[in-house]
């Protein structure tokens, strides 16, 4: 694990280099994950690229292993995407696949429209071009302040996952692991996250675009994400049937073996 310095917080990330030694200049996956998660949300994803792909992953500020912020401070997508951008300059990631989930999404997004040049493909799973459509999280900061981190993972638990989506040792870490993030960061990135608008933006958009999403994300309506699609030249759009809003980590094996097709197309 190796970590850099951004403004007020340090971040953790790391490279899984499992490629083999026929595969020449291999090209580097980046991962972002989304509020709550954490860069192990993506293990399962693991098998599917490492022979061909670096793999770098990153914990977001006050989540996993990366340090909370000393102070309070508001957060926008600009922010968030210098943090993004840090660790791809940290690890030496010129030119990456971008992949973001829930909010990893939204700023991966933000940071292919911003950095058009650091990016050979976009994905983005469980993730919205507008922040504004995102619905059931009004009463997030009351829950948080009132009731505690705890109680606000058990809620957010409801919408990841149905029954028995995951096994229950699964299902028991990522709930303790969600209880850990940080409030303070939580809510101002849920102030960032609901505060963004990307849409005029998107048929800028060049590089090949693919959209996964769940069809029972509370979080995130499909209407929404098929207007991404549509303003998006050449989007790919896969929605998967009997998933919520954990849909990277419930459904990892079918998600990566769409990922690995894409980026693979993407080369040829």
């Amino acid at each position: 694990m190796a970590f850099v310095d951004v403004p007020n917080g340090r971040l953790a990330w790391s490279i899984t280099d499992l490629t083999a030694p026929w595969v020449e200049n291999p090209p580097t996956v980046v991962m972002h994950h989304g509020i709550g998660a954490s860069s192990r949300i993506f293990d399962g994803w693991i098998p599917a690229l490492a022979v061909t792909h670096r793999i770098l992953r990153f914990d977001i500020r006050g989540h996993g292993l990366s340090a909370r912020p000393d102070r309070a401070e508001p957060l926008d997508m600009n922010r968030l995407s210098d943090d993004l951008l840090a660790v791809m300059d940290a690890a030496g990631a010129q030119r990456v696949h971008l992949l973001g989930e829930s909010i990893g999404g939204t700023v991966a997004l933000h940071t292919a429209l911003r950095a058009p040049d650091r990016v050979i493909t976009l994905t983005v799973s469980n993730g919205a071009h507008v922040g504004g459509s995102i619905e059931s999280v009004s009463g997030w900061r009351r829950m948080i302040e009132e009731q505690g981190m705890q109680a606000w993972s058990d809620f957010m638990m409801q919408g990841r996952f149905h029954p028995d989506a995951i096994a229950p040792a699964a299902w028991r870490w990522f709930r303790e692991q969600q209880a850990t993030a940080c409030p303070q960061t939580v809510l101002a990135m849920l102030q960032a996250l609901v505060g963004a608008s990307l849409r005029d933006a998107l048929p800028g958009l060049r590089m090949p675009v693919m959209i996964l999403h769940p069809d029972g994300s509370p979080f995130i309506p499909v209407p929404v994400v098929a207007d991404f699609a549509q303003r998006v030249p050449g989007a790919a759009l896969h929605v998967f049937g009997g998933a919520k809003h954990g849909l990277p980590f419930s459904h990892a094996a079918a998600c990566a073996a769409l990922f690995h097709a894409f980026i693979q197309a993407s080369a040829t």
